[in-house]
């Protein structure tokens, strides 16, 4: 026998067997939406100073696509949230990728600003969909102890997504004006073919929540969907000699400080991550003198970092809860680990154009994906038939917010012709979300063990 005594904060909660193919195969394509979804995304951003050309508009006007796209992703994340509480992710997700697609394929045939505003618009709105449906989708197939795993794996997608960008665009690169229309079309047509397979691998059956639900902490946490990966759950006695607070008014507000914890997360790494997802290729261009081909290579080194950093962090701490580390402790410190990188922009915003800065830009990188994957199996802890409110809102709230702030700090670029000062603010700002989880998020925190239970 391998148990640990339940105190108030840890509760033992057997980890489960190991995941099938079946389900690591589906966490498979899950990566490759989320590389798509990257990909789609990215072709602006890696050509942003060619198209701005081509369609003559300034940085602040960028920042203009930036906030079109952001308010429309924070809409589309509350839209496809509510839906996927209620349609199965087997039938949504497939449907929201074949949108963002599309649009993405139509993007390659803008003839002016405006048109191409109207395409961020929709790719925002129809992109929101990936993450409702890949969390769901990960937290009906994955235990607590796997999920950090999956969600690295999902996550790492944007990585693979972000480095095959500017390996397409110097692929189609002929040194025509128009090139930077072909990554668009190719990007988007892919899409077709990931929705295909989908439909071919993943059953009804396989995502559907069922009613096997117990009530571990304060989460209604899954029995995965598919068999052979069946999940035991503390039951109520287990939860109440735990010292876990069972008045309902108790767990409202408990709830209320983790959502809150959570909504300053997913801000304040996004924020980080995003600024370099957007801006970076731009910076490296105009403010640090870079030549278009050496950042387009520069850009794949950041993004195999990025996907490093989410990698290592979804294996550290499955391997820390494995060896008797709470899981909640496990997901902290890999987390505060991150934010001491990406606060590096505090050497990178004081460096001229160097191998030094762009290897301090690699720790960054490293860093700044890592948050994303204990970020998500913070919020698998919530709630299990309203995952999709909960992930939707959370979208919302970050980009909303992020829409706002888009074209003014494209404005604030005009004006002083310097990137760095935003890039300094955008890699300390994580650290208020750790704050945020060190003071809100309180409560039992459940243990899992990774002995047989007597």
């Amino acid at each position: 026998m391998h148990a640990h005594s339940a105190t108030s904060e840890t509760i033992d909660v057997p980890a489960g067997p190991t995941p099938t193919m079946r389900v690591w195969s589906i966490c498979l394509l899950m990566l490759l939406a989320t590389m798509l979804n990257y990909m789609d995304r990215q072709a602006l951003a890696q050509q942003a100073t060619e198209i701005g050309q081509a369609l003559g508009f300034k940085n602040e006007d960028y920042g203009g696509l930036e906030s079109g796209f952001g308010l429309a992703f924070a809409i589309g994340g509350i839209v496809t949230g509510l839906m996927v509480d209620r349609i199965n992710p087997r039938w949504l997700y497939p449907m929201v990728l074949f949108g963002w697609s599309a649009v993405g394929f139509a993007t390659g045939f803008v003839t002016t600003y405006d048109q191409l505003w109207y395409c961020r618009v929709l790719l925002g709105f129809f992109e929101a969909g990936q993450w409702p449906c890949a969390l769901v989708t990960a937290q009906r197939l994955l235990s607590r102890r796997d999920r950090a795993l999956g969600n690295s794996l999902i996550q790492s997608g944007a990585s693979l997504g972000a480095i095959a960008t500017p390996i397409a665009v110097l692929a189609l690169s002929s040194g025509a004006s128009d090139d930077w229309r072909l990554p668009f079309r190719a990007i988007g047509a892919v899409g077709a073919i990931w929705v295909a397979v989908w439909l071919l691998v993943v059953r009804s059956r396989d995502l559907s929540l069922g009613d096997g639900l117990a009530a571990p902490e304060l989460a209604e946490s899954p029995v995965p969907a598919i068999e052979g990966s069946p999940v035991e759950e503390p039951d109520a006695s287990t939860v109440a000699t735990a010292g876990l607070p069972d008045a309902p008014v108790s767990r409202r507000r408990l709830l209320i400080r983790r959502f809150i914890a959570l909504a300053i997360v997913v801000i304040v790494i996004n924020l980080c991550f995003q600024f370099f997802r957007a801006w970076m290729p731009k910076m490296l261009r105009e403010q640090y003198g870079y030549d278009e081909r050496t950042v387009q290579r520069f850009s794949i080194a950041y993004y195999l970092a990025t996907d490093a950093g989410c990698l290592a962090v979804g294996f550290l701490v499955r391997w820390l809860a494995g060896r008797g580390l709470a899981v909640h402790a496990a997901r902290m410190t890999t987390f505060a680990g991150c934010c001491v990188l990406t606060a590096a922009t505090v050497l990178a915003a004081m460096l001229p154009a160097s191998w030094l800065l762009l290897a301090i830009l690699l720790v960054i990188g490293f860093g700044s994906l890592g948050q994303f994957p204990t970020y998500y199996a913070f919020t698998q802890e919530l709630s299990a038939r309203r995952m999709g409110r909960v992930t939707g809102l959370l979208s919302f709230i970050f980009w909303f917010v992020y829409s706002l702030v888009q074209k003014p700090v494209g404005s604030f670029i005009d004006r002083t012709g310097k990137f760095s000062q935003v890039m300094l603010v955008a890699g300390l700002v994580p650290a208020i979300g750790l704050l945020a989880m060190l003071v809100l998020w309180g409560g039992s925190r459940p243990k899992e063990s990774t002995g047989p239970r007597s």
